[in-house]
């Protein structure tokens, strides 16, 4: 029996436009016309069950969050619901913890059940998504870029770590820290990166490689990276942590020890989920979640659609908070 890629080859079309054709597709008359031509020479009959289950299924897409308690996902999903709702699809939410084999997991179940489409944010930049992309799935990149070529829409990381620790030596701040999170994350890269551009501009030289500590993500990882700092025989007098969580247990650990903004600096690259601090007091970078969740999600519409142009990078831009945002995400 022929196959869809035999019929293409004849054709002089791709295989998705083959699919289009026999799911009834908007596709041009003349293309229309060689792919039944093709399919009749060939003898060619498309799997109706097969097709049928994939309508059934198609009007769903997978989204991959790497910690669904982080107000900063959440935010991030109500985006790409919202999106995907506008044009009648429905979400299935998958947290992977930042863990591959659990991405990898998702991923081919998204395969598996025939899912239009895949928006994830990636638990490693070196993932494997080379099934899913061979296969001609659309996917998305969010927060966090591949090395594949796939759409991505990310937060300019790197100005986003320089805001928060421009605005500490900007309040009179010199020993300035970092909690970075995870190595292998390219968004963690970017904005300690963005921290170390501003500290060797205008450090007054008694930082110590110590003032950048590694950690999880998570609230647990801030506060054993504050405690390991403020444990240092000169500690900082100031301190970037380069996502929400990481702040929180940063704060817990400070308010612990007796110490309190704005006695002591404190910036987060991104808007704390719950605090009675003013953004006057502890400087955060307000990240654009909701933004990043819905152009995602207008990206993968556009390829399911059938868009074919080359892949795209959107990067949105992040800014110190005021008053006005304490109440959002």
């Amino acid at each position: 029996m022929a196959t869809i890629y035999e019929v293409a080859a004849l054709a002089g079309v791709s295989p998705a436009t083959v699919s289009r054709v026999f799911n009834g597709h908007t596709v041009s008359p003349e293309k229309v016309r060689l792919v039944r031509e093709a399919a009749a020479t060939l003898k060619f009959a498309p799997n109706r069950t097969a097709r049928r289950l994939r309508n059934q299924s198609s009007e769903l897409i997978a989204l991959l969050i790497p910690d669904i308690e982080n107000p900063f996902f959440t935010a991030l999903a109500r985006g790409v619901e919202d999106r995907a709702q506008e044009s009648g699809f429905s979400v299935v939410l998958c947290n992977t913890d930042d863990d591959p084999a659990k991405e990898t997991r998702y991923l081919e179940i998204a395969m598996s059940e025939g899912m239009a489409g895949v928006i994830l944010a990636p638990a490693a930049s070196d993932g494997d998504l080379a099934q899913i992309v061979a296969q001609g799935r659309p996917v998305v990149a969010v927060d966090r870029s591949t090395g594949f070529d796939i759409d991505a829409v990310m937060v300019d990381n790197r100005a986003a770590g320089a805001a928060a620790t421009t605005a500490l030596f900007d309040a009179g701040f010199r020993r300035v820290a970092c909690i970075a999170g995870p190595l292998g994350i390219e968004s963690t890269e970017e904005r300690y990166l963005g921290w170390r551009q501003v500290v060797a501009k205008r450090s007054d030289g008694t930082d110590a490689p110590e003032f950048l500590q590694h950690a999880n993500y998570r609230v647990d990882g801030g506060r054993t990276a504050m405690a390991a700092l403020l444990a240092l025989e000169t500690p900082p007098d100031a301190v970037v942590t380069t996502n929400n969580l990481m702040g929180v247990g940063a704060l817990q650990v400070l308010a612990e020890a007796g110490i309190a903004p704005p006695a002591f600096g404190v910036a987060i690259v991104g808007d704390l989920p719950f605090t009675t601090f003013s953004p006057d007091v502890v400087t955060q970078v307000h990240l654009p979640a909701r933004h990043l969740g819905v152009t995602a999600a207008s990206m993968l519409m556009d390829r399911i659609a059938g868009d074919t142009q080359p892949a795209r990078i959107v990067v949105l831009r992040a800014r110190i908070a005021s008053d006005a945002d304490a109440d959002s995400v």
